[in-house]
């Protein structure tokens, strides 16, 4: 091999490896992107907390402080009562929402007398704020977990209700006739045809229950300071700890998150059921 050959395969390799770094970081642009801002936003935090003459902490906890009360706090076997608390309630109520909501809601799409019959009541609890009926809870449940479990209850319901009925409304009524020209009975029309094409529809409800659900467990958890996370946030708001309750405020933040974040991936699992998308992708 001539040097002038060398030459020629040296620079085509440097080439190569510096367009990789480029390909790299556009495969991965948004998550550097995402965390960039996050731990900008961060050290900006911190730095301002650290002023000196600034009593910002008094008002806003700091990172630093966040972390130690994090700290302090795992290691509180209360601590992870209330966490297991919390997270019973919002299961428990969003398996009652669900399991209430999907049924019901395909009925409602389904069925048009049953449409008739429901549609007034819907439209009269979406419209009424559900945080409204606490004290009516309370009355009927007392202040344990089952009023808690009716609270999210409540809150994720008609997140997931609403959806799945316009899911069956919006089924291609093509695919409807195909199935009834072939002499399909109605109950094997809804398996093949309606509930598969509702799935993604109903994916999409429970994304958005998650967010009324945990709003149902803080407001609950507010209301009846038993037990929780929403218990350590009232505590520590009236003991003026903000490092402590902003520890709070971020664990149903971080949920919430998570929980997004898997029914993202069921939501996408389903997408192709969706009606009116690409067959191609």
């Amino acid at each position: 091999m001539t040097a002038g050959t060398q030459m020629v395969a040296v620079t085509s390799n440097a080439e190569r490896q510096r367009s990789r770094m480029p390909r790299w970081y556009r495969r991965r642009e948004a998550s550097i992107l995402s965390f960039s801002g996050l731990a900008a936003f961060v050290i900006i935090w911190q730095l301002a907390a650290d002023l000196k003459g600034l009593d910002f902490t008094f008002f806003f906890a700091s990172p630093s402080g966040i972390i130690e009360a994090a700290g302090k706090e795992v290691q509180l076997p209360r601590f992870w009562d209330d966490v297991a608390t919390s997270a019973w309630e919002l299961l428990a109520g969003s398996g009652v929402a669900l399991g209430l909501g999907v049924p019901i809601g395909l009925a409602i799409g389904w069925y048009r007398r049953v449409g008739f019959m429901f549609d007034p009541w819907l439209n009269f609890f979406n419209a009424l704020p559900r945080i409204a009926l606490l004290p009516l809870l309370v009355l009927w449940l007392g202040l344990g977990t089952e009023m808690k479990i009716a609270a999210v209850s409540l809150g994720a319901f008609f997140s997931i209700v609403v959806p799945t009925a316009q899911g069956v409304k919006t089924v291609d009524r093509n695919l409807l006739d195909v199935g009834r020209s072939m002499d399909a009975s109605q109950g094997r029309i809804f398996t093949s045809i309606v509930l598969p094409a509702t799935v993604p529809y109903i994916i999409s409800g429970i994304r958005i229950a998650i967010g009324r659900g945990l709003i149902g467990v803080v407001v609950a958890e507010f209301y009846a300071q038993t037990k929780g996370i929403g218990v350590i946030i009232v505590k520590s708001q009236q003991a003026l700890n903000s490092d402590r309750m902003l520890f709070g405020i971020i664990l149903f933040t971080i949920s919430g998150i998570l929980l997004s974040y898997a029914t993202s991936l069921l939501e996408r699992r389903f997408q192709k059921w969706r009606p009116g998308q690409d067959m191609e992708e």
